[in-house]
């Protein structure tokens, strides 16, 4: 039986941070749609700044989707990622209930942590089991340069918005922090900042799938990760996971929203 072409979700993938990911677009805009335009993203530049939260796709269509995957995939997290911030969903909650009523499994959701300070995200974040907060500077000229946000964003709010879900948050919270050639020597004031906020872990990440940004070498990662393991943080480092191979449903669809997987 062929394989039905899915519009919400896509994968499942391999993550070295969670496992077989079965990723889920609340966004499924045909123009990627966030508040960041960082240089980078797999998924290209915004072309132009999405900063409204909206309703994009239905709960009952998310679920239609699901039920239709194979009953053998076997999958460790329903992640919530895709072609532009999640977060911008505003039925994102309802659409973490629907996930949940069809599978099992346990939910992640990926952000860039814009929205933390807004009240009705952290109760939709709190119904995850583990959030993933993008930090990728450890000042304010950085995180421009880094993460070209919208206008009015600022790397302080978006420490104070984390801090304050850290408090509420009952699950597994990981920081993710991208390196590039810009904030490769701001490793020791990302990891003062991280351990302010003491995470369950710190993912240290450079681009390894096709982007217009050099990654860095397996010998600078190491670099950035000696002053995290000397503020005492758990972390994981991309070059140091294991990394798996696998085949996803639709590959088009897996493009679109995860980039160039086999690469």
């Amino acid at each position: 039986m062929a394989v039905p072409t899915f519009k919400h979700i896509y994968g499942p993938v391999y993550s070295w941070r969670m496992g077989m990911s079965l990723g889920i677009d609340p966004l499924s805009t045909t123009i990627k749609y966030c508040n960041f335009a960082c240089p980078y993203c797999q998924l290209g530049g915004a072309k132009e700044y999405g900063l409204e939260r909206k309703v994009f796709i239905s709960p009952a269509a998310l679920a239609a989707e699901i039920k239709e995957l194979p009953a053998d995939c076997h999958i460790d997290y329903l992640t919530f990622s895709g072609n532009g911030e999640p977060t911008l969903a505003a039925n994102l909650g309802e659409l973490i209930k629907a996930a949940r009523s069809v599978r099992p499994n346990k939910v992640a959701v990926i952000t860039n942590a814009t929205l933390l300070t807004e009240k009705d995200v952290q109760a939709d974040l709190c119904l995850a089991d583990l959030v993933l907060l993008k930090l990728d500077a450890g000042d304010e000229a950085s995180f421009k340069k880094v993460n070209a946000p919208a206008p009015g964003m600022t790397l302080a709010g978006i420490v104070d918005g984390i801090k304050a879900f850290s408090k509420i948050y009952k699950g597994k919270l990981a920081l993710q922090m991208m390196f590039v050639g810009h904030n490769k020597g701001q490793a020791a004031q990302m990891a003062a900042i991280a351990r302010q906020i003491s995470p369950d872990e710190v993912q240290l990440n450079t681009p390894l799938r096709p982007s217009p940004v050099r990654a860095l070498s397996e010998a600078e990662m190491l670099e950035v990760k000696k002053p995290f393991v000397a503020a005492g943080l758990k972390v994981l480092s991309v070059y140091e996971e294991e990394k798996k191979e696998y085949k996803p449903f639709d590959a088009e669809a897996t493009v679109k929203r995860h980039g160039r997987y086999n690469s």
